[in-house]
């Protein structure tokens, strides 16, 4: 069965929402980002990849003053089925103008955003995110 371990929050000011979270819940953090995308906190409970962002492009069409939930990651070992399943089912891979796609031993590599149901967004991925069991379990096997 998949697990969600990804969460992504679009907020005004991450370092103040990353502050809460951590105050409030002792969340760990991970790592700051700021790239094209999104300024923000990766923080984590020890089972979910939170990422705190305030993007730099409105990625879903609520206009840049939304806050909210912005997409969630599903870990799973079978990623390229559930792709599949997600086009089966009307969804489609979500691209932005910031994605280029990659051509990877002799194949299109398969995208990791999808649109599902409603226009949900959400990650498909085989490589567990960082700050949760799996990749903990990941990291200390390579030891």
């Amino acid at each position: 069965m998949a697990k969600i371990r990804h969460l992504a929050f679009a907020t005004q000011d991450p370092a103040k929402a990353s502050a809460f979270y951590k105050q409030v819940f002792g969340f760990k953090e991970l790592k700051h980002i700021d790239n094209e995308r999104a300024e923000g906190y990766f923080l984590s409970d020890g089972c979910l990849n939170i990422a705190v962002l305030k993007f730099k492009s409105d990625q879903l069409g609520k206009g840049m003053d939304y806050v909210g939930l912005h997409h969630f990651g599903v870990y799973t070992d079978e990623a390229d089925y559930s792709a599949d399943m997600v086009e089966k089912l009307g969804g489609h891979p979500y691209v932005d103008e910031m994605e280029v796609p990659e051509f990877v031993d002799g194949k299109w590599r398969r995208p990791e955003k999808f649109v599902g149901y409603e226009g949900m967004i959400f990650d498909i991925s085989e490589d567990p995110w960082p700050g949760t069991a799996e990749y903990e379990a990941q990291q200390a096997a390579k030891k």
